[in-house]
């Protein structure tokens, strides 16, 4: 028995890329918080902006000064995230989305719904999936309070699932890095329902490329049960599942013309049943588990009154009521719906193709890793946001995270290839 050499990439500890962790990086955000402190009429917004900023330009002297990028990541966290975040918990201010969830958490457990039947305003609108008031239930439950408000368990489910997303001996300069984000510590601070549909999708992926295909179905199940904008990542993750383990199974790839067990399945012919390969079985299991568990978190409060659920989550975000989503960032979809004859229609049909082209990607090339299938999800999102006729800045969040958690996570065990060549040196 040959001794096992282990194939660790050497960028599996590392603080990220010097221009994203150096003085230029952070001055440059304390810049763009200044702008929102000084440019935005949202109160949360400006608190933020101002303690953030001072962070940001904090973390830049010290990187100018030659200290280490933790110590200036960890000031910038403080600054950007914790002071701002304590700030508002303790005079009450937050975002509208943190009031939206905390209201629809006690609709579901007075009336079975998350939804105002009769809403008039957009702040009577909660355009989430049931799912998404999981989080108002403390607040629900034990009444407001800085413990219970949801922003706070918003973030909780965030980090907590990014850092399972994570390899285990690579987690820390990568949550440091990503939270002290500008995108991500404003959602961290003043509220934000992104952030665990983000970290959930994280988990997913990396769930299907351990080749956890029920495990993975879970995690984009619970995802799928909070935002519309979840539901990408599950065909996306069918088709890593699919097509890491038929790669796996070519003979040519572990030598002496022999078929893997893919993922802990039988490589024996009858172990595979009668023409079904491993990876359909992986694949469909994984999809199945996903519908199975949206289903068991949207479906009671969809069916409890199907009108006000449309009303909310299919209307309202397609701007088809009276009342206007306050999503208006100066994106082509909302460009086209508000400026052009016709441009609601228009911005629906780009919509539609971007997501046809993302389907042909997925079936004519299916991503081969999960940092393969990170990346071409933040590409099919980008280009639904850009095309939405509501959408805003803030939904850039979910590309982010996925491109720096795929960069985040080189590790064999992500990489069938080295996985599989370590194997052949343990042999």
């Amino acid at each position: 028995m040959a001794t096992t050499t282990p194939l660790t990439p050497p960028d599996q500890h590392r603080e990220p890329p010097p221009l994203l962790g150096g003085a230029l990086w952070w001055a440059l955000c304390a810049a763009a918080a200044l702008g929102l402190a000084v440019c935005s009429s949202l109160g949360p917004h400006r608190v933020w902006g101002t303690a953030a900023a001072l962070g940001y330009l904090a973390a830049a002297l010290l990187a100018a000064r030659g200290r280490s990028p933790r110590t200036a990541g960890a000031v910038a966290v403080t600054g950007a995230v914790l002071l701002p975040l304590l700030w508002l918990l303790a005079v009450d201010r937050a975002q509208l989305e943190v009031r939206v969830v905390a209201r629809s958490a006690g609709l579901l457990l007075a009336e079975g719904t998350p939804y105002l039947q009769h809403p008039v305003v957009p702040e009577d609108f909660n355009p989430y999936l049931p799912g998404m008031a999981v989080f108002g239930l403390p607040e629900a439950v034990a009444g407001p309070g800085p413990l219970t408000d949801p922003r706070l368990w918003m973030g909780a489910a965030f980090l907590g699932a990014l850092a399972l997303a994570l390899p285990a001996g690579a987690r820390s300069a990568p949550l440091r890095w990503i939270a002290a984000c500008p995108l991500v510590a404003l959602p961290l601070a003043v509220g934000g329902v992104d952030l665990p549909v983000a970290g959930l999708m994280c988990l997913g992926l990396a769930l299907a490329g351990r080749g956890r295909a029920g495990a993975a179905g879970a995690a984009l199940g619970a995802a799928a049960a909070l935002k519309w904008t979840a539901w990408p990542a599950i065909p996306v993750a069918l088709a890593l599942l699919a097509a890491a383990s038929r790669s796996a199974g070519r003979p040519g790839d572990r030598g002496e013309g022999r078929r893997p067990a893919d993922h802990g399945e039988g490589h024996h012919p009858a172990d595979r049943g009668e023409g079904h390969h491993p990876a359909d079985r992986a694949a469909a299991r994984c999809g199945l588990v996903a519908l199975f568990t949206a289903a068991v978190l949207v479906l009671p409060a969809a069916l409890r009154d199907p009108g006000a659920f449309r009303a909310h989550v299919v209307d309202f975000p397609l701007g088809l009521t009276d009342a206007i989503s306050s999503a208006a960032s100066p994106l082509p979809g909302h460009l086209l719906a508000t400026h052009v004859p016709g441009g609601r229609t228009l911005a629906l049909l780009l919509l539609g193709v971007s997501a046809l082209l993302l389907g042909l990607s997925l079936a004519l090339r299916p991503p081969a890793t999960p940092a393969d299938a990170a990346a071409r999800l933040a590409l099919g999102l980008l280009l639904a946001m850009t095309f939405m006729p509501a959408s805003r800045f803030g939904y850039l969040v979910h590309p982010l995270v996925l491109v720096i958690w795929a960069e985040a996570r080189q590790t064999p065990d992500q990489h069938p290839r080295l996985l599989r060549v370590r194997k052949q040196v343990s042999r």
